[in-house]
C-alpha cells in the first residue's frame, strides 16, 4: 500500500527528432511511496482502428497496416479490454520510465532511445535555442520567451511552415458545429510570424519561414490559396468523422479545410507584406523571389476590386470586406515602396502608386460610416469587424487619426466583452455558419496595438496584461475565450495568439509607434 502523504512527479516530454517520434514519461518519486494506475488506449486512423497488441521481450508492440507503436517500459503492463494497463508503486528516489515510439511497421523497429538521455538532450536543446536570441528585458520577459517557445514547437523544422495550431476540432462554442482543422499554415501568419521571430533575435527561423512562403505560392498568382499543408501541399481536402462524438460532445470533427479553396484577397497584401519585412530586415532577396512578388501583384491588380470571402473564412455569400481592400492598399504600397528605396529591384511603381491612392480613396468613400465616424467590415455593411484595428498597424492611417479613434471606440462598445473583443457579432453578420463563438484573444491583442499606436498607452498596458491572465498554467493560449465559463476556446496552441503576444508585449516595453513593416527593439 502506498502512503496517504506520498507524491510523484510525472513529466512528459518529446526528445528533438531522431530516428523516429518518440513520447517519454518519467515518473519520479519524492517522498514516501504512491501507487500508480496508467492507462493507454491506442487507437488509430484517428480513433477509427484497434491495433493488434503483443509482447516482444520487454516491449509491448501495436500494428494496424501502415503504423506500428512500442511501449517500452519497466513497470508490469496487461492487456485489458483493448487497453495496456500498468500497476506499480513508486517510492523516494524510483524513477520510472516510459518510452512510447512510433515507426512505419514495414520498416525495422528504430534505435530505442534512453529515456533519462533523451530528457538530458530535450532539456539542453530548448535551452539552447532559448538562449540564442536577443536579450529580452521587461515585465513580460517570460510571457515572451514562452510563447517564442511555442512558436518554435510549432515549426515544421524539414520545411520551416508554422503550424496554425496543433489540433483540429477543438470547438469555438461547447456543443457547436464550429469546428475546424487547424494543422496547417496559414499565409496571413507570414507577417506576424517574420515580425515575431526577427524581432526576438531568431533569424534562422524566420529566413525558414520566408523559404517555405516562397515555395507555398510559387506559380499561377491567380491560385494562391489562404492556407497549404506543412510540406506547401495545396490539396486539403474536407470531410468529417462521424464515429468521433467531437471534444465535449461539439460534432462535427473535421478533418481538412475547405476554406482553402475560398477566395480571401487579403492574403496577396499579408505575403507581398510579409516578403517586404523580410526584405527590409535583410532576411533575404533574389530575382526570382521579386520576379514572383511582381506576378503577385499583377494579378492583384485585376483582382483587388472583386468581392471576396474575408479573412475569417466566411461562408455566406461573398463581400466587398474592408480589411480585404486596406490589404490590397498594402500590397502596392508595399511593392511601390520596394522599387523606389531599392535601386535592382524594377517594377511600374508610378502605377502602383496610382493603384494605391485609389484604393486607399475607394476604402474612404465605401468602408467608412462618416455618420458614426467608424470604418465598416464590408461596403454598404453597418456591422463592425476587429480586423479593423488592423488599419493603423500596417499604415493605412496614423494611429491618431480621428477616424481610427473612432473605430477603436466603436468596436470596443460593440464587440467588447468582458475587456476582450469578438471578431464580429454572429448574430448580425451573415457568415453562413450556425452557432456562436468566444471572445477571439489574437483580436484582443490587435487592441492593445491600435491603442499603443493610438498613444493610449495605460489602456494598452491594461489589456494586454488582462489577456497574459489567460494563459494556461504552462503558458499556453488557444484561439478564442469564453468569458461566461472562464475557459479556453478552439484549436490549441493558437500561433495566431502567440505571434501577437510577442510583438505587443516588446512594443509596449520599447515604446514609441511602430507600424507592420517597422523593426522592434526587443532590449530597449
Amino acid at each position: 500500500m502506498g502512503d496517504r502523504d506520498g507524491s510523484v512527479r510525472v513529466s512528459d516530454f518529446m526528445p528533438p527528432r531522431g530516428e523516429a517520434p518518440d513520447i517519454v514519461r518519467i515518473v519520479e518519486g519524492l517522498s514516501g511511496s504512491v501507487e500508480m494506475h496508467g492507462e493507454l488506449a491506442l487507437r488509430l486512423d484517428y480513433g477509427r482502428i484497434r491495433p493488434w497488441v503483443h509482447h516482444d521481450g520487454e516491449q509491448m508492440v501495436a500494428v494496424a497496416g501502415p503504423d506500428s507503436l512500442r511501449l517500452r517500459t519497466p513497470a508490469p503492463t496487461r492487456g485489458h479490454e483493448w487497453t495496456t494497463v500498468s500497476d506499480f508503486t513508486v517510492r523516494r528516489g524510483d524513477r520510472v520510465p516510459f518510452v512510447l515510439t512510433w515507426s512505419p511497421s514495414f520498416e525495422a523497429a528504430p534505435t530505442p532511445v534512453d529515456p533519462e538521455q533523451a530528457l538530458a538532450d530535450t532539456l539542453d536543446y530548448w535551452r539552447t535555442w532559448a538562449g540564442q536570441g536577443h536579450a529580452i528585458e521587461g515585465p513580460y520577459r517570460d510571457a515572451i520567451r514562452r510563447s517564442l517557445i511555442t512558436l518554435k514547437a510549432l515549426t515544421y523544422a524539414p520545411t520551416g511552415g508554422i503550424v496554425a495550431a496543433a489540433t483540429t476540432s477543438l470547438p469555438e462554442q461547447i456543443g457547436g458545429p464550429r469546428n475546424w482543422d487547424y494543422r496547417y499554415c496559414w499565409l496571413r501568419d507570414s507577417t506576424y510570424a517574420l515580425q515575431a521571430l526577427q524581432a526576438a533575435g531568431y533569424t534562422d527561423e524566420a529566413k525558414a519561414w520566408r523559404d517555405w512562403l516562397l515555395r507555398a505560392v510559387a506559380g499561377d498568382p491567380s491560385e494562391l490559396q489562404i492556407m497549404y499543408s506543412l510540406d506547401g501541399s495545396r490539396r486539403l481536402p474536407e470531410f468529417e468523422l462521424p464515429w468521433l462524438r467531437g471534444y465535449e460532445g461539439s460534432a462535427p470533427v473535421r478533418i481538412g479545410n475547405a476554406a482553402s479553396d475560398q477566395l480571401q484577397l487579403d492574403v496577396w497584401g499579408e505575403t507581398l507584406d510579409g516578403l517586404a519585412l523580410a526584405r527590409e530586415a535583410g532576411i533575404g532577396s533574389d530575382a526570382d523571389a521579386w520576379d514572383l512578388q511582381v506576378a503577385l501583384m499583377e494579378h492583384l491588380e485585376g483582382a483587388w476590386d472583386k468581392p471576396d470571402n474575408g479573412l475569417w473564412e466566411m461562408r455566406g455569400d461573398r463581400r466587398h470586406f474592408t480589411h480585404s481592400k486596406v490589404m490590397a492598399w498594402v500590397a502596392a504600397d508595399r511593392m511601390a515602396t520596394a522599387v523606389r528605396n531599392h535601386d535592382e529591384l524594377h517594377g511600374p511603381a508610378d502605377r502602383w502608386e496610382q493603384l494605391r491612392d485609389t484604393i486607399h480613396a475607394d476604402v474612404l468613400a465605401h468602408g467608412f460610416d462618416a455618420e458614426r465616424n467608424t470604418f465598416v467590415q464590408s461596403y454598404g455593411a453597418t456591422g463592425l469587424d476587429a480586423s479593423l484595428l488592423l488599419i493603423p498597424r500596417v499604415g493605412f492611417l496614423p494611429g491618431d487619426d480621428p477616424r481610427v479613434l473612432g473605430t477603436i471606440d466603436a468596436i470596443r462598445a460593440d464587440l467588447s466583452e468582458d475587456g476582450m473583443l469578438k471578431r464580429y457579432q454572429t448574430s448580425s453578420s451573415d457568415d453562413g455558419l450556425p452557432g456562436s463563438e468566444g471572445l477571439f484573444i489574437a483580436c484582443s491583442f490587435w487592441l492593445v496595438d491600435a491603442l499603443h499606436l493610438a498613444g493610449r498607452e495605460r489602456e494598452a498596458v491594461e489589456v494586454y496584461e488582462r489577456l497574459l491572465g489567460l494563459r494556461n498554467d504552462v503558458g499556453l493560449l488557444s484561439e478564442e475565450w469564453d468569458p461566461v465559463a472562464r475557459r479556453q476556446l478552439g484549436n490549441t496552441p493558437q500561433a495566431f495568439s502567440h505571434f501577437p503576444l510577442v510583438t505587443c508585449g516588446l512594443q509596449l516595453h520599447s515604446g514609441g509607434p511602430r507600424r507592420s513593416h517597422e523593426p522592434i527593439n526587443p532590449s530597449c
